[in-house]
């Protein structure tokens, strides 16, 4: 596929995309301002084939001839179910385990210590992973908590998984991975934790019980209604408000904070940076500590 050279004012719409279906600029639009207005996800016209390979197979499961069709079914009152399935269809779900494991080293010794103290006093512990995507982010954050305390899951320690796509919400719930998968995972904690699977002669992993009862996934859009009262002792949103614009992504920095204990951590993508500096400070490589004073 590749992008058309304009004609004529007056001739037929034009293609912004070569394919099966009409896909014009003005589709494009639309489909980047409901993207943007549902999800904070900032669409730029390069993406052009990239959303048009991705929503094709939706025009063919519907028998859409046009992608003007499509524009005009999920913009209208009956296409709520199709458009939650064009969200899916865009967001983007890349993760794996203990990625970027800095923020796993200091989760282990920086904060831990202090938790499981907390934890084993009968206080409260919690984490959220935001944009938890299938998974992998939330089970390495599991992980690494019943490798420092064996016994998390008799006290009230959490984590709380959340995506706006439903269908990585049931691969997280499932938690069953590929041996490539599961690779990142130390060794002594994969034999530990997690248990050997057969999916169709091909050797798999799942999460262990006590991964399991520490996660609970629930589907969530960041810029929708956030329905959690309680705070946490860190957030993990990495590798999300990349596709954000700007005032979006402050917008979500600013809702994390009030979400945080006094001291909290919030672990953002390589790529991220916070810039609500007048309630965090820098506390690491891309992690930020929420003021005392905040």
């Amino acid at each position: 596929m590749s992008m058309s050279v304009p004609s004529g004012r007056d001739g037929p719409p034009l293609a912004l995309v070569e394919g099966e279906f009409l896909f014009t600029a003005d589709d494009f639009a639309a489909i980047a301002r409901m993207l943007h207005d549902d999800a904070g996800i900032a669409l730029s016209e390069n993406k052009a084939s990239l959303v048009y390979s991705r929503l094709a197979k939706r025009l063919r499961a519907l028998g859409l001839q046009s992608f003007r069709d499509y524009c005009r079914l999920v913009a209208g009152t009956e296409g709520g179910d199709e458009r939650q399935r064009m969200l899916a269809a865009l967001t983007t779900n890349v993760t794996r385990f203990f990625r970027e494991p800095h923020h796993f080293e200091q989760l282990r010794h920086r904060l831990l210590p202090d938790l499981v103290a907390r934890a084993r006093a009968g206080g409260r512990v919690r984490f959220w992973s935001a944009g938890c995507s299938t998974g992998q982010e939330p089970y390495s954050i599991a992980l690494t908590i019943l490798d420092v305390m064996p016994d998390a899951p008799r006290h009230d320690v959490k984590i709380l998984a959340t995506d706006i796509d439903p269908n990585v919400i049931a691969v997280g719930r499932d938690a069953v991975y590929s041996d490539d998968a599961v690779q990142p995972v130390p060794a002594p904690l994969r034999e530990r934790w997690m248990v050997r699977l057969k999916d169709g002669g091909r050797d798999m992993w799942g999460a262990g019980m006590e991964m399991r009862e520490l996660v609970a996934f629930r589907e969530l859009n960041l810029m929708g209604h956030w329905p959690m009262k309680g705070k946490f002792n860190a957030i993990f949103c990495r590798n999300v408000v990349i596709y954000f614009d700007e005032p979006t992504q402050e917008r979500i920095w600013s809702r994390f904070a009030p979400l945080l204990e006094p001291g909290g951590r919030l672990y953002v993508g390589h790529s991220e940076r916070v810039t609500d500096m007048a309630r965090f400070e820098t506390d690491g490589l891309t992690s930020y500590r929420l003021k005392d004073d905040a």
